[in-house]
């Protein structure tokens, strides 16, 4: 996307009513999609508040009113879910600011679409896991939200991204992307190209038990890393799941695997020393305990046998994304230095291989973990 100017953020902040005179905007959070700001509200009274003003992707999300709904209806059964638990809908969900004319994003005078959000004050998100703590907060937040959804009706939401884990099709997008070869790179990364090409099983085993009715379609998150959970400073504790862009029907499995994978890494996603990348079965184990007590109940005996899978799956269609990405120019990901997605892409296949060389440890954490 083309950067935003100062004088395209002043026009959006004009369409909303917030409460009091906006003085300060800056970039805020390492997201590689959107465009997010954080606002500095000053009220009438002195005091100063805060919201997100976020530019959506619309290359990413081409149907940015149907995104917008899934969030509210989201977000407002949410809170009836959290009052009825006697919790806080104004810190434990996120909070859609609506517009002057009453909507839930504006659309500005360029043609972009953008949305507002109450920002939840007195809370931090974590690029990476520097309390074990933390990771386990956030398996117990992101498997409340499961619970907390498990009776939503999955097939009223939009799919925001088509297909976005159909990790089959995903490889039919790879495999078009090696053979199209658009910017010339396919000869240099034949290693990372086999790599994929070796793993098909992988791309289709939930493709194939979805197809057979053997796994139960949830309402799932789909980005499910650390950044996306807010911890409460005082408490330490897991209190709200944000980035709701992707949320959608799909597996649960899905939901721990994306989690796993970037959390229990013991290294960056785009390191570029391999020897410092493995996946740490201390971390996976703690999710996996935090997610099974976030979920209460809700997932049934096959979905937890599978969590191992999840990660596995999860770690390998990221990798073949962040290849596919660097074969078709790096149009998707952002990126801050050459080959960055080349280098996301072999972090992440150094993980699946590390996850297959601990295949029966994890097999053995979650089924220890299923029978209790």
């Amino acid at each position: 996307m083309i950067e935003t100017t100062k004088e395209q953020r002043e026009e959006v902040i004009e369409n909303y009513r917030f409460e009091g005179r906006v003085t300060d905007i800056r970039a805020y959070g390492s997201g590689h999609i959107n465009d997010t700001f954080l606002l500095t509200i000053e009220t009438e009274g002195g005091e100063e508040k805060y919201a997100i003003l976020q530019r959506m992707n619309k290359e990413v999300f081409t149907k940015p009113e149907e995104l917008m709904e899934n969030i509210v209806n989201v977000t407002t059964y949410l809170r009836e879910q959290i009052v009825k638990s006697g919790g806080n809908p104004d810190r434990e969900t996120m909070n859609v600011i609506p517009t002057k004319a009453g909507g839930s994003y504006c659309v500005d005078s360029k043609g972009d679409y953008w949305r507002s959000y109450v920002f939840i004050t007195d809370s931090v998100s974590y690029d990476k896991v520097e309390k074990p703590e933390h990771f386990y907060e956030s398996a117990v937040a992101f498997g409340n939200f499961q619970r907390l959804l498990a009776d939503y009706p999955a097939d009223t939401l939009h799919e925001t991204i088509k297909g976005f884990h159909d990790t089959k099709a995903r490889f039919a997008v790879f495999k078009n992307a090696v053979k199209n070869d658009r910017v010339g790179r396919a000869a240099d990364v034949q290693e990372e190209i086999q790599f994929v090409l070796d793993r098909e099983n992988i791309a289709d085993y939930f493709m194939d038990l979805l197809a057979a009715g053997e796994l139960p379609i949830r309402v799932t998150h789909n980005d499910t890393k650390l950044n996306n959970i807010m911890i409460d400073n005082d408490s330490d504790k897991g209190i709200c799941v944000i980035d709701l862009d992707t949320v959608m029907p799909g597996l649960a499995m899905n939901d721990f695997g994306d989690a796993v994978r970037f959390g229990a890494s013991t290294a960056a996603e785009d390191e570029q020393d391999l020897s410092k990348v493995s996946c740490s079965m201390e971390l996976f184990e703690l999710y996996a305990k935090g997610y099974i007590k976030g979920c209460g109940g809700k997932l049934t005996r096959k979905e937890i046998e599978l969590m191992p899978m999840g990660a596995k799956t999860m770690t390998f269609e990221c990798g073949m994304r962040f290849l596919t990405d660097y074969l078709e120019g790096d149009t998707y990901f952002k990126i801050h230095r050459e080959n960055q997605n080349l280098d996301r892409c072999r972090t992440q296949f150094k993980l699946v291989k590390d996850m297959e060389e601990k295949w029966e440890i994890m097999q053995e954490i979650v089924g220890r973990l299923n029978m209790s």
